[in-house]
């Protein structure tokens, strides 16, 4: 009996399909269609990435390329895409779901589609971090760079959140304003560091800073992987209480949701999520603006949806990164081209949507 219960159990229909999974303590109700669109992201990121390592001055067909990943006797195209070719593709999903979920974090907590990290200066913190430390310590190791990363965004976000505090608690709109003041501040300090240094350190500093996947490997890959398979259990935990607040300060509290301690550790979980690609990669724009909000598109959703925005940022910068090899530019300017493009038709959407 007790195993019966803590199997996925029936279908629900409380206005949409859903499924109730029950673990132990954990409990709660999954979209059928949430489910469908997690599949079918999986199985395109999937075939992306093994188009992906087909790709480059050494081609390989699909098979090749599989053959290569299970082990086959071809010395040649297992090097070229186990060794070559697979770390970029893997670090342009795990950015992306990176992305995406610290996105995902920062739209929930602001109720807001424009509330993203690098919106709201949280991205330019972790870049400043990475700044000074290469420019003024000197350093350029990527383990440097990673808690130079973190330490930028942490206390980024602890001045805009301070900023924002309004009689005991947070106004998302205030948070919004302050985190853009925040972030052009920041964006003309790493400016002025940038022409008062040496030039090739600035030279060096510039290239990171046009975001690249280019010459990532294992090394860099695998402490990342880390990281981020101890954050998302820790979001996914406090995720209800996220859903809750969403509702407002007063019906969270309600539900008994310690409201202020929920969104304090959202902040610092999104703003390393977010600081980790930072450090790998350099900044990556528009990912993380555009994931969750094309995620609610897609399952209908109306809230928090970590699960498909994940899968569209994987899927998202995947593709990025793959149109950049061919085109032969950092994979942060193609983010950002297209991410323009994207924010132009947000704007006007929600233009529309209030007149």
């Amino acid at each position: 009996m007790n195993a019966r219960r803590q199997q996925a159990s029936h279908s629900i229909d409380h206005g949409y399909r859903a499924v109730a999974v029950r673990r132990g303590r954990i409990s709660g109700l999954v979209g059928v269609r949430s489910l469908v669109v997690c599949a079918v992201l999986a199985v395109l990121i999937l075939g992306l990435g093994i188009v992906a390592l087909g790709i480059g001055t050494y081609e390989l067909s699909p098979v090749q390329v599989i053959s290569a990943l299970v082990g086959s006797d071809d010395t040649k195209a297992r090097l070229v895409v186990v060794t070559w070719r697979l770390p970029r593709v893997l670090f342009a999903v795990v950015c992306g779901v990176a992305l995406a979920v610290s996105g995902a974090i920062f739209q929930s907590l602001t109720r807001n589609p424009l509330g993203s990290p690098d919106i709201i200066g949280f991205s330019t913190g972790s870049y400043t971090g990475v700044v000074l430390t290469t420019l003024v310590v000197g350093s350029t190791g990527y383990l440097d760079r990673a808690a130079a990363a973190i330490v930028g965004g942490c206390v980024t976000a602890a001045i805009v959140y301070l900023l924002s505090l309004s009689r005991g608690s947070v106004r998302p709109f205030r948070l919004i304003i302050m985190g853009i003041g925040v972030g052009a501040l920041l964006s003309s300090l790493n400016s002025g560091l940038m022409l008062t240094s040496d030039v090739d350190a600035a030279m060096l500093t510039a290239v990171w800073a046009a975001g690249s996947l280019y010459g990532l490997g294992y090394a860099q890959l695998w402490p990342m992987v880390v990281l981020l398979l101890v954050l998302l259990p820790v979001v996914a935990s406090i995720a209800p209480g996220m859903r809750q607040l969403e509702l407002g300060d007063d019906a969270a509290r309600g539900l008994g949701t310690r409201a202020n301690r929920v969104r304090a550790s959202a902040v610092i979980l999104g703003v390393a999520l977010t600081a980790l690609v930072t450090a790998a990669a350099g900044p990556i724009s528009f990912i993380a603006l555009a994931a969750p909000q094309i995620a609610r598109r897609l399952t209908g959703g109306s809230g928090l949806e970590l699960a498909p925005a994940a899968l569209v940022g994987g899927f998202l910068l995947l593709a990025s990164d793959t149109l950049a090899q061919r085109l032969g530019y950092p994979v942060g300017v193609v983010t950002v081209s297209v991410g323009g493009a994207y924010l132009v038709w947000l704007l006007a959407s929600e233009y529309r949507k209030r007149t």
